[in-house]
């Protein structure tokens, strides 16, 4: 009886690791109606409510069980902020990167690195990279890129509930000043937490939250990874998908740092739409449970590829 008590006790506590890991409609919308409010003035770099949105990924972090590397969960670095042509440059501004990690189980493989990683930061009132006519208005970037974040904060949490099929660790990161010229993406390899070549796969997730009828989820450089575009397309029409799988098109976005220093990358999104960099990109406009879908797809190809002994190096594209 006792040994019975004892099986149920762990099949239940197994449960409810399982259940408070799951990917929820309900968390990805409270993430993205945080990182959106109007408190936070559209994630612009530097300044009070760029510190109040880091506090927030940091604790997050925190609750969901990701490790912090020695120094902490914050790699700080200094941006130069856009200005409109003829505008005098402003003074250097601090902000950092969100980082934390997951260490594999294998002697060998825990060494070897799988990044997900997805930039926090927005336009805050506009700036020169508005589409729009409206002047000093909040942009609020619910798709670009508060359902990116909201989607590395998810995948964060259930990963840490399958921690025990990882062979490869896991680093997370939330970088700081996309939108301003790629520029924690440009800090972090130059300043490393880990050898770069021992960074075996980096997954970027911008504007992930606008998944449309026909459920294309579309990505760039699947094909810089052994058998990247085959398995990619495979999977994703597994879980009810269309994937969009190109093998290079790494595009313009923080992956494109790291395909530069030869690095097998693959940058997702859900697609472009008139409300881009427009104060009316809301988190209305969400498709929650595409996203969901999206974040399933990811945390699915991360567990398949850290949970192997198959050799993964770069493969140099065309395109």
């Amino acid at each position: 009886m006792k040994k019975v008590f004892l099986g149920l006790l762990l099949m239940a506590n197994c449960f409810l690791l399982f259940s408070q890991s799951d990917i929820t409609k309900n968390e990805i919308k409270e993430h993205i109606k945080f990182l959106t409010s109007r408190k936070n003035e559209g994630r612009y770099p530097g300044g009070k409510t760029n510190k109040r949105v880091v506090k927030y990924l940091v604790k997050d972090f925190k609750k969901s069980g990701i490790e912090s590397f020695e120094r902490g969960y914050k790699q700080h670095f200094k941006a130069r902020l856009r200005v409109e042509e003829g505008v005098a440059e402003k003074p250097l501004v601090s902000t950092c990167n969100v980082i934390g990690f997951i260490e594999g189980n294998d002697a060998i493989l825990k060494n070897e690195y799988i990044i997900l990683w997805a930039h926090y930061d927005h336009l805050g009132l506009g700036g020169p990279s508005s589409k729009s006519d409206k002047k000093n208005t909040i942009h609020f970037g619910a798709d670009d890129n508060a359902s990116g974040t909201a989607a590395l904060l998810e995948i964060a949490e259930k990963l840490v509930g399958y921690k025990l099929e990882l062979k490869r660790s896991i680093i997370f990161i939330a970088f700081g000043a996309e939108e301003q010229g790629l520029l924690g993406s440009e800090y972090f390899v130059e300043h490393p937490i880990v050898p770069l070549e021992k960074i075996k796969l980096m997954i970027n997730m911008d504007m992930v939250g606008r998944l449309n009828e026909e459920k294309q989820v579309y990505m760039g450089g699947a094909g810089t990874f052994p058998g990247g575009v085959d398995f990619m397309t495979h999977l994703g029409k597994s879980l009810g998908l269309n994937p969009v799988v190109h093998a290079g098109s790494v595009g313009g976005s923080d992956h494109v740092s790291f395909y530069k220093k030869e690095i097998p990358v693959m940058g997702m999104h859900t697609g472009g739409h008139p409300q881009y960099h427009t104060p009316e990109d809301t988190l209305e406009l969400i498709n929650l449970e595409g996203e969901r879908m999206v974040c399933e797809y990811i945390f699915q190809t991360i567990v398949k590829i850290a949970s192997t002994n198959k050799e993964l190096y770069f493969i140099k594209q065309n395109d």
